[in-house]
This record gives structure tokens, sequence and C-alpha cells, in this order.
């Protein structure tokens, strides 16, 4: 199973998308200090805001690049406000 999960930084003001075979593990990898990870690293707040459960790797990667695509966090937080827009993500990717 994969997922697709949103971060979000209340210190940033930002979110993170990505997707991942384990998430907590994932997690712990933004939030640990690195420098190669340009974005994440500028905080240590990240909470998972959403997450969508994927069937394939294809269709998690796919779900990812479309709603980096939107580039809006309204896009990001209607997302978590209407489950049905994640639920035609899915259709739309499988």
């Amino acid at each position: 199973m994969h997922t697709v999960y949103i971060l979000y930084s209340e210190k940033l003001n930002r979110f993170y998308t990505g997707y991942t075979q384990n998430l907590e593990e994932r997690l712990d990898f933004h939030i640990e200090k690195n420098e190669s990870r340009k974005f994440t690293s500028k905080a240590k707040d990240w909470v998972v805001f959403y997450k969508i459960a994927c069937e394939t790797k294809n269709q998690a990667e796919s779900i990812e690049k479309h709603i980096k695509s939107m580039k809006s966090s309204k896009y990001v937080r209607n997302l978590k406000n209407y489950p049905e827009i994640s639920e035609k993500l899915l259709e739309k990717y499988r």
C-alpha cells in the first residue's frame, strides 16, 4: 500500500506533498535535521495534514503530481474538507 501525504508546518505556514510506503518513517525523515532536504529542513513542526491511501505506486505518484500541479493551499484544504475530491482522484488515476 502506498500513501500520498500532505504535511503542514505552522512555522512556515506551508504544505508539503509526497508519497511513501511507510508514513511514520517518512515523517521522521522530513523532521530530522538534514541540509539535503532544502524545503522540509526549514522547520521541525511538520504534521500530517491529510493522507490518501492508494492501491499502487503509479496511482500514488499520479495523485501526488496532480496535487502539486494545482499549486494551491486552498485546493489542499478542500481535499480535507471534501473527501469526494480524493475519491474522484483515486478513480481518475486507477
